[in-house]
């Protein structure tokens, strides 16, 4: 979204269709790449495989779609994020996948699909470089303070302060590429609104789950409308 509203465009829409794809196709395929570890071949391991290979087969179509609708290469931001989704397969196929290292490598290789389609949309590297800054951030931010407080309704072993932590590198990632004129003040106070937002939450009584990811879901989409409407101020 966050990429769309920057630089709008069919190649990004086909691109965020690919994120969307993929990010449905990991159920199937940590399914296959775990019993492939563990030496099963069952039928529920013979249908994730059939299924991968089909959505794979629809990514590869809508990744050459993209390339012939873009303006320009979108490969940079995906070739850098590759070895960070790779560690997540990596934990995904040893069923660590809720371990922390693969959680923030995912959502870091992922917010990549930001800075891949201002990219195809005609936008500048320094700019597709803020947004996956700012997208990477806001992830940061939500999946270390989701994760403390998940522990907490579930009255497990926890610290406050690995939240406290993240959020200050979340602010400190924006601050760098506002600095480097990569993100705007907006995009910047965006990101320190939500992690004092998160910092005052962790303290709080811990509400419902679903409560906690619709929470999630607004303050996600304040920071894309909040962030993209700076990058987009003149």
């Amino acid at each position: 979204m966050l990429g769309l509203l920057v630089e709008p465009g069919w190649a990004g829409f086909v691109l965020g269709l690919v994120a969307l794809l993929a990010f449905i196709a990991r159920a199937p395929l940590k399914l296959a790449l775990v019993d492939r570890v563990r030496g099963r071949d069952l039928t529920r391991t013979r249908l994730a495989r059939r299924v991968v290979a089909v959505e794979l087969s629809v990514l590869v179509g809508l990744i050459v779609a993209a390339f012939l609708l873009a303006e320009q290469s979108f490969l940079w931001p995906l070739a850098l994020a590759a070895p960070l989704i790779l560690i997540e397969l990596w934990y995904d196929t040893r069923s660590r996948s809720r371990r922390l290292i693969p959680e923030l490598a995912g959502v870091v290789g992922v917010a990549a699909v930001a800075a891949a389609i201002a990219l195809a949309g005609g936008g500048a590297d320094l700019l597709a470089a803020g947004l996956w800054a700012v997208a990477a951030a806001r992830a940061i931010a939500a999946v270390t303070f989701v994760r403390v407080q998940l522990r907490r309704a579930k009255g497990q072993p926890h610290t406050l302060r690995l939240s406290d932590r993240f959020q200050v590198v979340a602010i400190g990632v924006v601050v760098i590429g506002w600095v480097a004129d990569a993100i705007s003040i907006a995009g910047v106070i965006a990101i320190a609104a939500l992690a004092l937002i998160h910092a005052v939450l962790v303290r709080r009584p811990v509400p419902a789950t679903p409560i906690l990811g619709a929470q999630q879901v607004v303050f996600g989409l304040a920071v894309v409308l909040t962030a993209g409407l700076g990058a987009l101020a003149p």
